[in-house]
């Protein structure tokens, strides 16, 4: 018998085809996806399953801007709670899609990854935009955030709850569909890194 995700989810046969990605993106399987911030230093975080990552995104997900203010109400740090929440919406996608959520949610970070940005270069006293490109474990970090950002605001004071929202979400960036907020934000940071060419 095959050790699969919280038991439930099978991620031996989902591949990851974006060679990139492929160093970072972490399918091993665990029972209990908790390691208690033992791996906390960017380096090692390719060693921690990417679904755990989502779950600690979702705890805490980081401020977006410069306002640093907070526009959700499931920020509890609790980790019983956001594995639940994650749970659910990998049930919600295996029913809509009738396929592995694990494989969709692969998709969806291979399809939503950021592959150029800008930076700011300060050359005698003025700041010029500069493309550049994205490492892999950035490209990770950001897709991350933008999944569980894109879920947040389509819950927050809306009648869609959290888990809904985040396997919408997971589908749409699995789609390749504009409406996602991570595929337009990856669009966006694109098209400025064209510009600053």
């Amino acid at each position: 018998m095959e050790m699969k995700i919280f038991g439930l989810f099978d991620a031996s046969t989902v591949e990851v085809k974006d060679p990139g990605l492929k160093r970072v993106v972490n399918l091993q399987p665990k029972l209990l996806l908790k390691s208690h911030g033992r791996v906390k230093y960017d380096p090692a975080r390719a060693k921690v399953n990417v679904v755990e990552r989502l779950i600690n995104l979702l705890q805490v997900p980081g401020s977006r801007g410069k306002k640093h203010r907070i526009i959700t109400k499931w920020m509890t740090g609790k980790h019983a709670k956001a594995s639940k929440i994650v749970i659910d919406a990998f049930k919600i996608i295996e029913e809509k899609t009738n396929e592995s959520a694990m494989k969709i949610f692969v998709q969806a970070i291979e399809n939503a990854a950021p592959r150029d940005e800008v930076t700011s270069i300060e050359y005698g006293g003025a700041r010029y935009p500069q493309a550049v490109d994205v490492s892999p474990r950035r490209r990770l970090n950001l897709v991350l955030r933008f999944l569980v950002n894109g879920a947040y605001d389509k819950a927050f004071n809306k009648k869609a709850n959290i888990t809904e929202s985040l396997a919408k979400e997971i589908i749409l960036a699995a789609e390749n569909s504009s409406e996602s907020y991570a595929v337009s934000k990856k669009n966006d940071a694109e098209k400025q890194a064209d510009a600053a060419r």
